[in-house]
């Protein structure tokens, strides 16, 4: 039978609680990424196929009636494709099991600001998980357009031979840059909803956070072409705005709850 941690009236516990707290939630963690690590094992051959297609789309124009299939990548070393078997399946993984470890970490957190705020840990897992997820594979989309331009960079004179374990990097890598960089509204609600950071503070960052989006853009695209920059500046700048306006209306919230109780204040004296 697990042991129950003991919180005290403010929320807080003993220091060997709080690490049996974080074993458990680290164990449930690794446990959840360790079956969908297996799952995707299993699931290599068609996530492989997902994986190479948009090299295979990126080189298309650049081959002009050569054997597309012919050119993907090369495996370099006896037990490359070993390792980027394992490497694959650890990244499905992570990513399948995204909703049990962030759900995880935010009832890890939350417990220690305040009661009241576990139902966060739910609502801040129903959206990241769907933020990651939907940024990595708006950086899926983007790789075609990024392959092709880098590729071309090459002189017509020398043969691209891609390593299959580089490659598998650089995918995982783009797709990894778009999950994170979706999680920055989520990033700002958070901050807002702790008292760290205000509407007013956000809108007056507004201008200069815009620019740095798309500096952020401009240097994590694969490519230097202008659209694949936009395709991820773009949704990165309206999910700023949607997570100022949530700010907003945590804060006028909030401020109608603290109105309430001080008005319920002042009609229970007695004089």
């Amino acid at each position: 039978m697990p042991r129950r941690t003991r919180n005290s009236a403010d929320g807080s516990m003993p220091l060997v609680e709080h690490l049996r707290e974080l074993r458990r939630r680290l164990t449930i963690s690794a446990a959840a990424v360790a079956i969908a690590t297996i799952a995707g094992w299993f699931l290599f051959d068609p996530i492989f196929t997902l994986i190479t297609d948009p090299y295979v789309k990126g080189i298309a124009p650049l081959v002009e009636g050569k054997n597309v299939d012919a050119q993907i990548v090369i495996s370099g070393g006896v037990g490359a494709a070993f390792n980027v078997r394992i490497k694959l399946a650890v990244a499905i993984g992570v990513v399948v099991a995204s909703p049990v470890w962030i759900n995880q970490a935010w009832r890890f957190i939350l417990p220690a600001l305040h009661r009241r705020e576990k139902r966060w840990a739910y609502l801040m897992t129903a959206t990241g998980a769907p933020l990651f997820i939907g940024g990595a594979f708006i950086g899926y989309l983007v790789l075609p357009k990024g392959i092709e331009v880098l590729i071309g960079f090459i002189p017509d004179s020398i043969a691209s031979l891609t390593s299959l374990d580089d490659y598998l990097s650089f995918v995982l890598r783009t797709m990894l840059v778009f999950g994170i960089a979706a999680e920055i509204p989520l990033v700002v609600v958070m901050l807002n909803r702790l008292g760290l950071v205000s509407p007013r503070q956000l809108a007056s960052a507004r201008p200069w956070t815009v620019i740095g989006i798309f500096v952020f853009a401009a240097i994590a695209t694969p490519s230097t072409d202008p659209l694949t920059m936009l395709i991820l500046a773009a949704p990165m700048t309206v999910l700023y705005l949607i997570a100022e306006i949530i700010a907003r209306v945590v804060d006028r919230r909030r401020a109608s709850v603290v109105d309430e109780a001080l008005a319920d204040d002042e009609l229970s004296r007695i004089d």
